[in-house]
């Protein structure tokens, strides 16, 4: 029944077109996420015995958006967050590139050590884009199946298994396409799953916070989206 009477507030919400007070915030800082994951990515540093992206000081929290939107705003908008994402990130990699090709001033001693970085943003975002739109979308889709079939209970196995999912994918594809020319098999090998455990040990640290960060949020916003028959195609409008 509360299951039910939630679904009607939602279904109400959205029939008097309710704007959401945070949506456009989460959006703006989901983004910003994006672009200086990928600026950063491109350094690897040893922790410990793990080779770790620079990246993922940041990147993880974009799963956490990802999971924040689609508990409390359900797949759809979460889609559409996604794809601003995307097209965000390609602009970034066509500005960049245009960048290193300008004529620079002879007053201006910087232009290689800005090429060495500029020029392999593209590369970085190309995988970063591959990597983070499946990722991403695979996040959302398991985030919204797992909603269903817990009757909305148990928000930490959704947040948890979606990443688990999602970022198994996204690491896959981001250091295979990055890196493949760069390193060996068995360095990209260590990478991947350096990457992949800490971006999920991340989540689990989270878990509380994501916790705090959603009751508060549907609290707030009115909303706590239920994906019944909605049409899961990353294409649809």
């Amino acid at each position: 029944m509360k299951i039910q009477e939630q679904e009607q507030n939602v279904l109400r919400a959205a029939a008097n077109g309710n704007s959401f007070r945070y949506l456009d915030v989460i959006t703006g800082l989901f983004v910003a996420v994006l672009l200086i994951s990928n600026v950063v990515g491109q350094k690897i540093w040893r922790l410990g015995p793990l080779d770790i992206s620079a990246a993922q000081m940041l990147f993880p929290v974009s799963y956490i958006f990802g999971d924040v939107l689609t508990e409390v705003y359900g797949y759809a908008r979460s889609r559409r967050v996604i794809w601003i994402g995307f097209f965000a990130n390609i602009l970034m990699a066509v500005v960049g590139w245009i960048a290193v090709r300008l004529p620079p001033s002879p007053e201006w001693p910087n232009q290689q050590a800005f090429a060495a970085v500029m020029t392999f943003v593209p590369r970085m975002v190309a995988a970063s884009l591959i990597a983070y739109w499946s990722g991403e979308f695979v996040n959302s889709y398991v985030m919204a199946k797992m909603k269903l079939f817990t009757n909305g209970r148990w928000l930490w196995s959704r947040t948890i298994g979606s990443t688990v999912v999602g970022q198994a994918v996204d690491s896959a594809l981001v250091v295979g396409i990055t890196f493949a020319s760069v390193m060996p098999l068995r360095a990209l090998v260590r990478v991947t799953l350096s990457i992949y455990a800490v971006k999920v040990v991340y989540e689990v640290i989270a878990t509380p916070a994501t916790y705090l960060v959603v009751n508060w949020l549907k609290r707030v916003e009115g909303m706590d989206a239920y994906d019944r028959g909605t049409n899961f195609s990353p294409f649809a409008i």
